[in-house]
């Protein structure tokens, strides 16, 4: 089952916000790394693996990063808003400043409820869409489905890779097209000092694509 959601500073279709998700997880920024195994999927030499395919995109896509969380979440609808307000709030210790968190895509993976979700941030609205993410999930679907977690992150990042490729050559030979359709509001200037300040700042408009219990 596919279970899509967008949200800016409030989502359209249920008002969750920033603040409803601050409420639930804490407004302090969070320091942690682009990944971060909290639930303990993967052994070092996995973590090994998803680093070197993460530090591949990161070389590809210069002006991108990408990071990974597992842990517990209770659950679907808890995973996209953590994957929501994580991509707010976080504070990735490994990722260089110039590269802000409205440039950030998450992987998050809800061990417990055997979830995975996609988070990124506004400037790339253009270029990705849910359909897009979801793709990438079901890359991984099987490998996640037999406790091969390294794998299927691997697989997930090799075909986000391969779509963002795709959209660089469309958008060269038609910018207009990608040109960005979404406008940073104006009160994000305030919190992009505060998180900045800290770390780096945040996207304001993200786009979530969640594959929810195989």
């Amino acid at each position: 089952m596919q279970r899509i959601h967008r949200a800016a500073a409030g989502c359209p279709h249920c008002g969750f916000s920033l603040g409803d998700a601050d409420a639930i997880f804490g407004s302090e920024e969070v320091r942690l790394r682009s990944l971060t195994d909290a639930a303990g999927l993967m052994r070092r030499e996995e973590q090994r693996q998803v680093e070197n395919a993460m530090l591949a995109f990161n070389r590809r896509f210069p002006q991108l990063f990408i990071a990974v969380h597992t842990g517990s979440f209770s659950g679907v609808a808890n995973l996209r808003q953590f994957g929501f307000w994580l991509l707010n709030r976080g504070a990735f210790e490994d990722v260089a400043v110039d590269r802000p968190n409205e440039a950030g895509v998450l992987i998050a993976i809800d061990a417990e409820a055997r979830a995975a979700g996609i988070t990124f941030g506004y400037l790339l609205d253009a270029y990705l869409d849910e359909e897009d993410t979801f793709h990438c999930l079901s890359r991984a679907h099987s490998y996640w489905l037999e406790g091969r977690f390294a794998d299927g992150l691997v697989k997930a990042i090799g075909q986000l890779e391969t779509l963002l490729k795709k959209r660089s050559r469309q958008a060269r030979r038609n910018p207009a097209k990608f040109e960005r359709r979404v406008a940073r509001p104006p009160q994000v200037e305030n919190l992009v000092q505060k998180i900045r300040h800290g770390r780096q700042p945040l996207p304001q408009d993200t786009r979530e694509n969640e594959e929810a219990r195989p």
